[in-house]
């Protein structure tokens, strides 16, 4: 994974081609251009035996560097980056700051690939390439190009687990004021969760703590972490949808009522006139453990979630 700014100063993330994956194109691409070679060398071959020895050699030189320089370079420019080897392997070169690229650079990258490649065997891109932390050949370099991967293989997200020592609260959440944007916010700071540095998961986890206590009730039991209250709004309306979607193919209709909790919320004792302004807890910044599942414990009892043995209660 590299990082590229393009020209709008927009930050992008993009997968480099590992050299083993270029290597396949351009002997998928070198094969091709050999049977060229062959075929050519048989028409223009004839012609030119036919004509000055001069001349002869000249056509044959004209059709070799054709070959040779003109196949990537008009693939690489038509395509926008894309040769028959790099289509098989899912690659595509573009500028460094991300976008395609144009004739100019095609034919940088083909000149000097004659050099790099074929004159030496592979031994100058082969070193050149090792060294460079982005894999560039000298054609890249001089060029100002990286070779990217465009087919990657797809990585779901993890889901969010509910946290045992949560559920008996959770099952009783009134989840229908969470609009599906928080919603979708919470899920993917949960699935990136480990790729942030503390402090960022700190501030955000915070943030949309906080807003998603400003619209579900009741309030989580005292002392629970963030990740923990995240985890277990997003599960129990999961767990909603999916029973949702269940009844809508049961019955041919969706409920009225969405998210509806399945029993009635108990009082929030602490609730007063102005508890729904309130944050949930202006203290609460701790940090998010590395994987999101809790470690087996005994859950609270049903009926009694704010006892004092909650394991998410701070020590007395």
């Amino acid at each position: 994974m590299t990082e590229m700014v393009t020209g709008e100063a927009v930050v992008l993330e993009l997968r480099l081609a590992r050299f083993g994956s270029r290597l396949i194109a351009l002997v998928i691409d070198g094969a091709i251009q050999f049977v060229a070679l062959l075929l050519g060398f048989a028409v223009v071959g004839g012609v030119a035996g036919s004509v000055d020895s001069a001349l002869g050699s000249a056509i044959l030189l004209v059709f070799t560097v054709l070959v040779l320089v003109g196949y990537p370079v008009a693939f690489e420019t038509l395509t926008r980056g894309r040769s028959p080897g790099k289509m098989a392997m899912g690659l595509r070169v573009v500028r460094e700051d991300g976008g395609p690229i144009q004739f100019r650079q095609a034919l940088v990258r083909g000149l000097l690939g004659v050099v790099e490649i074929y004159v030496s065997f592979g031994s100058v891109a082969l070193i050149v390439s090792l060294v460079s932390a982005r894999g560039k050949r000298v054609g890249d370099y001089l060029a100002g190009t990286v070779v990217l991967r465009e087919r990657t293989p797809q990585q779901r997200a993890p889901m969010a687990m509910m946290p045992p020592q949560l559920a008996g609260w959770a099952s009783t959440l009134d989840l229908s004021a969470v609009p599906d944007d928080l919603a979708l916010a919470a899920r993917q700071f949960l699935a990136r969760a480990g790729e942030l540095s503390p402090e960022a998961r700190d501030q955000v986890g915070t943030r949309l703590a906080d807003a998603l206590a400003a619209v579900t009730r009741p309030a989580p039991p005292p002392g629970v972490p963030v990740w923990a209250f995240l985890a277990a709004v997003v599960a129990e309306r999961r767990t909603r949808e999916t029973e949702r979607l269940r009844r809508r193919r049961t019955t041919g209709h969706l409920p009225q009522v969405r998210y509806a909790p399945p029993t009635a919320p108990p009082p929030d004792p602490g609730a007063g006139a102005g508890h729904a302004a309130e944050p949930r807890n202006p203290g609460l910044k701790l940090p998010l453990p590395p994987q999101l599942p809790l470690p087996p414990q005994a859950p609270l009892p049903p009926q009694d979630p704010l006892a004092p043995d909650n394991p998410f209660a701070p020590p007395g």
